[in-house]
C-alpha cells in the first residue's frame, strides 16, 4: 500500500466555504462534488510550504495559514490518504480568482466558488456537519477523522 499526503485550505467567508469542482486530469476524476483547494505534498516538502504552493498554483493567491484544524485518514484504491486541513485567514483575497491567470487552476479546476456547506455536496462529508464558523473562532484541539 502506498501513502499520499495532502494539504487542504479551509477558507470561509460569510458562512460560505471556498471549494473547487475538479476537472478530469491526470489521475483525478471529475465529480459532482466540491472539495477544498489544496493537493499533494511533494517528497521532502513540509506541510505549510506545500499548502502555500498548492493554493498559489490553483488560485494565484498567497494564503495566510492559520491553525491546523483537522486531519483525515482514509483508504481508497490501495492508497492510504492522509490529509491536513489548515484554516486560511485571508478569505477576502480569494473573492475574485481568475483561474486563467494561475499556473494550475485552469488545468485542474472546473469551478471555484464560495458555497454553502449546508446545501452543497462537499467532500469530505465532515465539512458539512462540523460547526466550522465556531471552529474558526476558537480552534481548540485538532480533530482526527479516520475510516481505517
Amino acid at each position: 500500500m502506498t501513502r499520499r499526503v495532502a494539504v487542504r485550505a479551509i477558507i470561509m467567508q460569510d458562512g460560505k466555504l471556498l471549494c473547487v469542482r475538479l476537472k478530469a486530469y491526470q489521475t483525478a476524476i471529475a465529480g459532482d462534488f466540491w472539495c477544498l483547494p489544496g493537493g499533494g505534498v511533494d517528497d521532502g516538502e513540509a506541510l505549510l510550504p506545500a499548502l502555500e504552493r498548492e493554493i498559489l498554483e490553483e488560485t494565484g493567491v498567497k494564503p495566510q495559514a492559520g491553525p491546523l484544524l483537522y486531519i483525515q485518514q482514509f483508504i481508497l484504491d490501495d492508497t492510504d490518504h492522509l490529509e491536513f486541513f489548515f484554516h486560511v485567514t485571508n478569505a477576502q483575497d480569494f473573492q475574485n480568482v481568475d483561474l486563467s491567470k494561475t499556473t494550475h487552476g485552469a488545468t485542474e479546476i472546473e469551478e471555484l466558488a464560495f458555497v454553502d456547506p449546508a446545501s452543497t455536496h462537499i467532500l469530505p462529508k465532515f465539512l458539512t456537519t462540523e460547526p466550522l464558523p465556531q471552529k474558526l473562532k476558537i480552534p481548540g484541539p485538532t480533530q482526527i477523522f479516520s475510516n481505517s
